[in-house]
């Protein structure tokens, strides 16, 4: 178990002072006064597809900020892992613990601490999103995730269907565990120990989810390895960015509503950007650019993140 008390006392009374490291799609890292500390800034962006939309959610980064705080508290007590975070010092802002990101493929060295693994380990536990749709063309078999062959969108698979996928390539791969080892340079010991923490850290989601009626569909995760090259959980997941949620009564009764940010996905499934994007991607094209969102589809969104914030951590927002 990795703590991160021993940075708190060192932080309290610094003030947070650095520069701008990285910008991503939904967030910025920030150098601080301390070499081994970054602080990250949630903003209120949102991404579908590996494309920023010119439309801001309203406190979406603080949803973000929380929710991750939420699970992390929960993982260090439960003792399932190590977590970088060190502690949330605004609403939308949180400390880390810095790792070392090397983006060369089977460049990390075997005993190299704190260092980030590059990839994102993918567990579903019912068949939905892109799954699906690959289920539906063929590219993902009924063996593959215990499912029959004439299941319907929303079936439950009869275990948790864990993937890999890459980390620093233009779009999101999926990839086989050997070549997962072969980018990343860690030891088959180390990559099944990263999937027992992530069956480990969703079986939590779950039981937590389901107390306030909700379904945790799947979700993405990534890692460092630490000390001693133990498991470190790190970023952000169980949020409506990197998880998918389903309400519980409504799945009981044959509907599956979408509590996640595939809501968002679906508006632009449903007005063929979607698809219009993956044509260009498949032949080489350049992407188009991604509309803006209609109000009323900004307004329900900044609602879900608020409204989830609540049911998935029983805590107001």
């Amino acid at each position: 178990m990795i703590s991160c008390e021993m940075f708190k006392g060192l932080l309290a009374s610094k003030a947070i002072m650095g520069e701008m490291l990285y910008q991503g799609k939904v967030k910025q890292v920030w150098s601080t006064d301390d070499p081994d500390i970054l602080e990250f800034r949630f903003t209120n962006q949102i991404s579908v597809f590996d494309q920023i939309i010119p439309s801001l959610i309203p406190r979406k980064g603080e949803s973000l900020n929380r929710t991750t705080a939420h699970w992390f508290k929960l993982i260090e007590q439960e003792g399932i892992c190590g977590t970088h975070l060190v502690e949330v010092n605004a609403a939308d802002r949180c400390l880390v613990r810095k790792v070392e990101v090397i983006k060369e493929p089977g460049a990390i060295p075997r005993d190299m601490e704190w260092v980030f693994v590059p990839l994102e380990i993918i567990c579903r536990h019912y068949l939905s999103g892109s799954a699906w749709r690959r289920f539906q063309r063929g590219e993902l078999t009924p063996e593959q995730l215990g499912v029959p062959a004439d299941c319907e969108y929303g079936a439950k698979l009869s275990k948790p269907f864990l993937e890999v996928t890459t980390k620093f390539e233009k779009f999101d791969r999926n990839i086989t565990n050997e070549e997962a080892l072969e980018i990343s340079n860690i030891t088959p010991d180390e990559l099944n120990e990263i999937f027992d923490v992530v069956l480990k850290v969703d079986a939590m989601i779950e039981r937590e989810a389901a107390k306030n009626g909700l379904i945790h569909v799947d979700g993405k995760k990534e890692f460092a390895l630490g000390p001693n090259r133990k498991v470190v959980l790190v970023d952000t997941f169980g949020t409506l960015d990197e998880d998918r949620w389903w309400d519980a009564e409504a799945y009981e009764n044959g509907e599956c509503i979408e509590l996640s940010k595939e809501f968002v996905r679906t508006h632009y499934i449903g007005t063929g950007h979607q698809a219009e994007l993956k044509q260009a991607r498949d032949t080489g094209a350049e992407d188009p650019p991604i509309p803006e969102l209609p109000q009323s589809v900004i307004d329900e969104t900044a609602q879900l993140y608020a409204s989830m914030y609540e049911r998935l951590t029983s805590q107001d927002f």
